[in-house]
């Protein structure tokens, strides 16, 4: 199974909102997940992330894949260098 670590767009339309997820490659953007594991918020001033370190550390050792905008996102964060 390849996992992957992405966004999962919630919100209204116009007023994007994102939870940070990790789930199989082959389902589809918004459906089913394995666990979630932060938010992004880009709308808000300033921006908001929050990401449990721990469980993406974890999912990482296990062999989950971050696409770039999570990558970029658990960088700013400080849990991947």
């Amino acid at each position: 199974m390849a996992v992957k670590m992405r966004l999962r767009r919630m919100g209204a339309k116009k007023a994007p909102f994102y939870r940070i997820v990790v789930a199989d490659s082959r389902y589809p953007r918004d459906g089913r997940f394995i666990e979630e594991i932060g938010y992004y918020n880009p709308v808000s001033d300033p921006v908001q992330i929050k990401i449990d370190a721990e469980k993406a550390k974890k999912w990482i050792e296990n062999g989950a894949q971050p696409t770039d905008t999570v990558k970029t996102l658990l960088k700013k964060n400080g849990v991947i260098e």
